[in-house]
């Protein structure tokens, strides 16, 4: 089956507009991005597409350090009030206008305000945008929020041109128009969404390659096939399994880096009747569980060794991961201990998953080293809209979970453990987190916030609301032709320095 579909998916790249092969990067992506608004984007698919097709306020350098982007600089103001951006001159939208402090204020208003919009729990602490000069805005917050920087430098900083907002209104997604690198140019949906160099760009001399084409491939071995024969010439996400078979091909490159993202297994607390379990109400069983789980074994057998063991919401080189908390090891004895001393030596409990391969193995894994410790672990397997369905009801006893990662601390651990919190499905509070968190949002000292994210995660790893298992690895496979390709921990693919040698 999976022959005849990387057969089918290879007869159907030869879709897309004629363009000379030596100016088309072709790039295999997981999956059908959602609308490429970056108001209503939900999905990592998205960024990938938005990275080429609309700048932001402010980027990431691959260790995920802020970088000017379409604005040169900023600064706060004393009392973490107001936030200052100086933008760049002479940038162009992809139509022709004016990118300006105008822009800036009726893309953040247009953020707050549209009911679609997914980024308002980003931009709540911002209550007005002032307009200083052409170049100059300020952002006014009801609150400090040093988390503001991470977001925008991501979907709430990048800029549609206010003319294609007033002329689609909700519809911009059908044609963004941005100030990025590369100008939408058709959309065809499941087969291919075509981009073309934007010979206006503020950045130009950075950009060597006149078209991308991102193709949808859901299938990590389809998209792996479509590399080897050379329809592709990038393979975003590649199946670890998958990259040796690329090291070994001298016509195909890997490239890696580690991510911010990572998989864990949430626990429903206090969300329903699912929630009224050994498991959900007794940190005990919770702990004896991670107990029973070797991350590094599960690492090898599942991700060729290839991705990061965890236990935090940090990479264990950030400096917000904290050293009192390494990794541990298994411990099944301690497991049954524990296990014995809550009253419960046999603990039956579901465990939802994602309906994919990888899912499965990590499923089925956990499920071997549960046992051993007197966990009979039942795996339930769902369709992805299904299970966050599931996930919003609290119809579920542990899911294992993604994030995809975001450079600051605070976005990688308050969507789960806050007490109102988008993705903390389980109903897990602590009020003294929330103190925490609070107080970590509305300090701009690094010190001082390193000390408050390690005492933040002595509360979650002691209440064991989660357990986070490992930071995935960025794969990508490169054909030969690809130069100046440079890993980011984000995993999207900037097309700025990109390069294709002829065949």
């Amino acid at each position: 089956m999976r022959a005849k579909l990387a057969l089918l998916l290879l007869m159907l790249v030869g879709g897309a507009p004629e363009a000379s092969a030596a100016d088309v990067l072709n790039v295999g992506i997981a999956g059908d991005p959602g609308p490429l608004d970056p108001a209503r984007s939900g999905i990592y698919l998205d960024r990938n597409i938005f990275a080429s097709l609309c700048d932001k306020l402010i980027d990431t350098d691959p260790e995920m350090h802020f970088v000017p982007q379409l604005a040169t600089s900023w600064e706060w103001s004393s009392d973490g009030l107001a936030l200052t951006l100086h933008l760049r001159a002479g940038v162009a939208f992809q139509d022709g206008t004016t990118f300006d402090a105008e822009a800036v204020k009726v893309n953040i208003e247009r953020d707050k305000t549209l009911a679609t919009s997914l980024r308002k729990p980003e931009l709540r602490p911002v209550s007005s945008v002032e307009v200083l000069d052409p170049l100059t805005v300020t952002l006014h917050l009801s609150v400090p929020d040093t988390p503001l920087l991470a977001f925008l430098a991501d979907r709430s900083g990048m800029m549609l041109s206010p003319q294609s907002i007033a002329k689609l209104g909700d519809d911009v997604a059908t044609h963004p128009v941005c100030a990025g690198p590369f100008s939408f140019t058709e959309r065809v949906p499941q087969d291919r969404i075509v981009l073309d160099r934007f010979p206006g760009y503020w950045n130009a001399k950075a950009i060597a390659i006149d078209r991308i084409v991102f193709r949808p491939m859901p299938d990590s071995a389809v998209r792996l096939v479509n590399l080897q024969s050379g329809e592709l010439q990038i393979v975003d996400q590649l199946a670890a399994t998958d990259a040796s078979v690329v090291k070994a091909d001298p016509r195909l490159r890997l490239a890696q880096h580690g991510a911010a993202a990572y998989r864990t297994l949430q626990f429903n607390l206090d969300h329903g009747a699912r929630s009224q379990t050994p498991l959900g109400k007794d940190v005990r069983v919770r702990k004896a569980l991670e107990k029973a789980l070797d991350r590094r074994a599960l690492n090898d057998a599942v991700f060729e060794g290839l991705f990061i063991p965890n236990n935090q919401s940090e990479l264990p080189a950030s400096p917000y991961w904290n050293p009192g908390h390494p990794v541990p090891e298994r411990d099944l004895t301690g497991a049954r201990a524990l296990l014995h001393e809550a009253g419960v030596d046999h603990v039956s409990f579901g465990l939802q998953l994602a309906n994919t391969t990888i899912d499965a193995q990590i499923g089925e894994v956990v499920q071997a080293m549960a046992k051993e410790a007197g966990f009979d672990v039942k795996l339930e397997q769902l369709e992805t809209n299904t299970g966050y369905a599931a996930d919003l009801a609290g119809d579920f006893d542990a899911a294992l979970l993604t994030w995809s990662g975001r450079a600051d601390p605070d976005a990688n651990l308050s969507i789960w453990m806050a007490c109102v919190s988008p993705f903390n499905f389980g109903a897990y509070c602590n009020r003294k987190m929330d103190e925490l968190l609070k107080e970590a949002r509305e300090t701009a000292d690094p010190e001082k916030r390193i000390a408050l994210y390690r005492e933040i995660s002595d509360l979650y790893l002691d209440d064991m609301p989660q357990i986070i298992l490992f930071n995935t690895t960025w794969l990508w496979g490169l054909s030969e032709r690809v130069e100046g390709f440079t890993p980011n921990r984000d995993g999207l693919i900037r097309p700025q320095g990109l390069r294709l040698r002829l065949k």
